[in-house]
């Protein structure tokens, strides 16, 4: 899982990247076979004015299905990124769930075919 981080109208700290990775790996580390990039872009709508304004926008990008966008804005970064993070965790849950309702037996018939070309390897490796 490749994750690119952006942010507009401020720098990018080193701790915000570093907070952002680590609630990722929490939250949706689990799909990392499923997802192949993470896009996180930062930014400050209203610029020194102040207010409510920091976004993050996250895009998951998923191996042959639709990305799943989330977009939060509040008054902390931090609160912004985490309220972000969980939700995309969620949709990307709901996302894999809704995949395996449709397709339930494909999971189950890859890892047979793995296991018996495994075992064809074997009884060849012992003849």
């Amino acid at each position: 899982m490749h994750i690119v981080t952006q942010a507009r109208g401020f720098d990018l700290s080193e701790e915000v990247r570093q907070h952002i990775h680590r609630r990722l790996g929490f939250s949706i580390d689990w799909a990392h076979d499923r997802v192949s990039r993470v896009l996180v872009i930062l930014s400050d709508i209203n610029g020194p004015r102040g207010g409510k304004d920091k976004r993050c926008r996250i895009q998951v990008v998923l191996f042959g299905a639709g990305d799943v966008l989330v977009d939060d804005t509040q008054g902390d970064l931090y609160v912004a990124i985490d309220r972000a993070v969980d939700r995309a965790g969620r949709t990307l849950a709901r996302r894999v769930a809704r995949q395996r309702q449709r397709h339930p037996g494909r999971a189950s018939e890859a890892r047979a075919e793995l296991t018996a070309s495994a075992e064809a390897a074997t009884v060849s490796m012992a003849l």
